[in-house]
């Protein structure tokens, strides 16, 4: 039977859940659960209804779960404003679910996707929810599946209306630091699932870094990952703590038992993806905010997925440096200089990050606050970093912070280590080691602190041969030299340029 629209007041039914969560593949079981650890009643439905029996029977004396095997039941069994938590895979699969809650949702009633889909989804989705007077909530969550059970950190979007129903039960079952849930709102409609989106590329980019880094010290010293795991050990004790520096040490150490050899030497150096790397970029393309650490550890990973490819050139044979551990000079201090290059390189991928935040955030009117991702960053999530703190002081210092690069401890910070990221950068170029992420935040920074760059010529050539037009440093307005006639200037405000071919 579909839920009851007589009952206007019965939020107050103890009978009634507090939530609802339906899809309870991993990810759903664990958020349900530690729903249900933190006092809140929960109901629980999946189209298999063997998964909630199982959900019930294994952990059911976890809280107060309420089980229904029917879309019709479950919704019934919910407080109103109904919250509904939907846990299935992004695309087809969420819009089939939403198409069969809402005729028996009401006006009111909330609607929280908290899986990783595109904001542009979530925006076509809280839109049309909208129009039926209902609350749609893209909900970014963070931390596997086991801060989905112990504490994630929560990014949520929707309505303000919306988050003051739901924020509680959120912020309730956050991880906390520093007293403060990981948990806030973050903005209207695709905001939240934007910023998770932002989140993940970051994630890409981190672990490329990483990556790179082992390949520099494995390579260029011949250390073993036994040895590069105390390495990494060492450094997650310093500026670098941070989860992803922590597991890098626990992967290195591993040794596979049906060989004895490391872990990481019998994994096929072919890294996968999910796609929200790809929706990065592709999102930093369409508003013009260059991300390139981001950009080179999704293009990295598709390079290792080229497994064709990569043995036909090898086979091949091209070109190269012959290899060979460094020695003497070379090798001393090396270690700590990739320590450094990697702390610089990783404060340039979280700066392109959250400039892509902020110009997000300025086209769609959302209004996001970049200290507060910084804050609820900080635990529960992969990304979680100590320095995230100096993130959050930046902007709480000055909200309106250019680029993080600007603020005072991030400068001093890339600026020491400048030395040391050069020299690794030449030696990785030396070697023959690819360095994309490496590499490409170097360029980066060299491009913001250039006072002119080659851009002039690019722009001259676009004037030849598409008559784009250009401005002038001297003079106001745009002009376009006549290449096919007397090389003559005339100015050219009047012309559109949105109308030539931006090649």
């Amino acid at each position: 039977m579909a839920a009851s629209t007589s009952d206007s007041n019965d939020g107050t039914r103890p009978d009634l859940a507090d939530i609802g969560v339906t899809g309870l593949a991993v990810m759903g079981r664990n958020l349900a659960r530690n729903i249900a650890r933190h006092g809140h009643a929960v109901a629980v439905h999946n189209r298999s209804s063997q998964r909630v029996d199982d959900l019930i029977a294994e952990n059911g004396d976890e809280g107060d779960f309420r089980p229904s095997h029917s879309v019709e039941d479950f919704v019934a069994s919910l407080a109103k404003p109904r919250r509904v938590i939907v846990m299935v895979k992004a695309g087809p699969a969420t819009d089939a679910v939403i198409d069969e809650l809402t005729p028996l949702l009401e006006e009111g009633d909330i609607v929280v996707d908290a899986g990783n889909a595109h904001f542009e989804d979530t925006r076509r989705r809280e839109a049309a929810l909208k129009e039926k007077g209902m609350h749609f909530v893209g909900t970014g969550v963070s931390g596997g599946e086991e801060g989905a059970l112990l504490g994630p950190s929560i990014m949520p979007g929707g309505s303000r209306e919306s988050y003051e129903a739901l924020g509680p039960i959120l912020e309730s079952i956050a991880v906390e630091v520093d007293g403060t849930p990981c948990c806030t709102y973050v903005g209207p409609d695709g905001a939240g699932h934007f910023v998770k989106m932002v989140h993940n590329g970051i994630e890409y980019a981190d672990m490329q870094l990483i990556a790179e880094a082992y390949d520099l010290l494995r390579q260029g010293l011949g250390l073993s990952p036994a040895e590069l795991a105390d390495v990494f050990d060492e450094w997650n004790s310093g500026d670098l703590e941070s989860f992803l520096v922590e597991i890098t040490a626990r992967v290195l150490r591993h040794t596979d038992a049906r060989t004895g050899r490391p872990f990481v030497d019998v994994v096929v150096d072919e890294a996968e993806q999910k796609g929200t790397g790809r929706w990065t970029v592709q999102s930093a393309l369409d508003l013009g905010v260059p991300v390139s650490g981001i950009a080179e550890a999704v293009f990295a990973r598709a390079l290792s997925g080229a497994a064709d490819q990569r043995a036909a050139v090898q086979a091949k044979g091209l070109a190269g440096p012959t290899g060979g551990a460094l020695e003497g000079a070379d090798a001393e201090g090396f270690v700590d200089a990739v320590r450094q290059a990697l702390y610089a390189s990783k404060v340039v991928a979280y700066a392109q990050g959250f400039d892509q935040i902020t110009a997000a955030s300025e086209q769609y009117g959302w209004g996001v606050d970049r200290g507060m991702m910084a804050t609820i960053w900080r635990g529960g999530c992969i990304i979680r970093a100590r320095f995230l703190d100096r993130i959050k002081q930046a902007y709480d210092a000055d909200p309106h912070l250019a680029s993080l690069l600007l603020d005072d401890y991030f400068a001093s910070a890339v600026a020491d280590a400048q030395d040391a990221w050069r020299r690794v950068v030449a030696t990785a170029v030396h070697l023959g080691i690819p360095t994309p992420g490496f590499s490409s935040a170097l360029a980066y920074y060299d491009g913001l602190r250039r006072d002119r760059l080659p851009a002039s010529l690019v722009q001259g050539l676009r004037d030849l041969f598409g008559a784009h037009t250009y401005r002038r440093v001297d003079a106001e307005g745009t002009y376009h030299v006549l290449w096919s006639g007397d090389h003559s200037e005339e100015r050219q405000d009047h012309i559109d340029q949105g109308s030539h071919n931006p090649h």
